[in-house]
């Protein structure tokens, strides 16, 4: 019996496994919302947000998870922001250090803004992850478009976050199964 439990549990997490690595999030389209929060951490993420505003598909850009010892003016050389852009319409977010405080910080930062729509910008292997913390935490009828930016992950980076979203998971289950 044990066995048995033990191998279906195995293809559970083997078809879990092949379903996230093969499908992976794809990029959003052209629809407009009314700001854009962009995760630190993977190249592309910060161009691809910056595009979205230059495009005109979201007035405002959080960045969120950016080092403590970067300008404003450095930010805006390594990205080539204009200073009028930078001004209007560019917020960079130093209060987040992992996923998780992304999406406090990106909450906070759309509650204050009063944006009811936002389009979340990370990579493709980490946005199902970012995205589940950040609905976790958005504001109550707030709606998230996801805007995966293509990227060619390792097994290892997949495997990675594969586990870090199962953990997530399994530790909110546990904790409301406990509160219930």
């Amino acid at each position: 019996m044990f066995r048995r439990i033990a191998a279906f549990l195995l293809l559970i997490w083997l078809f879990g496994f092949l379903w996230f690595a093969v499908s992976l999030p794809r990029p959003a389209g052209m629809e407009r919302t009314d700001a854009v929060i962009v995760l630190t951490g993977g190249p592309g993420r910060i161009p691809h947000a910056l595009n979205v505003v230059r495009r005109g598909l979201a007035p405002r850009l959080l960045v969120s998870g950016v080092d403590p010892e970067v300008l404003p003016r450095e930010f805006m050389r390594e990205y080539e922001v204009p200073a009028p852009l930078m001004r209007c319409c560019v917020t960079l977010g130093y209060r987040a250090f992992d996923t998780r405080s992304n999406a406090v910080e990106a909450a906070n930062w759309l509650k204050a803004s009063k944006a009811r729509t936002v389009r979340l910008v990370t990579t493709d292997w980490h946005m199902r992850r970012a995205a589940y913390e950040l609905g976790r935490e958005l504001p109550s009828g707030t709606v998230m478009l996801r805007d995966a930016v293509r990227s060619h992950p390792s097994l290892e980076v997949l495997f990675l976050e594969y586990h870090k979203l199962l953990a997530r998971y399994v530790i909110d289950t546990w904790q409301k199964w406990r509160g219930a």
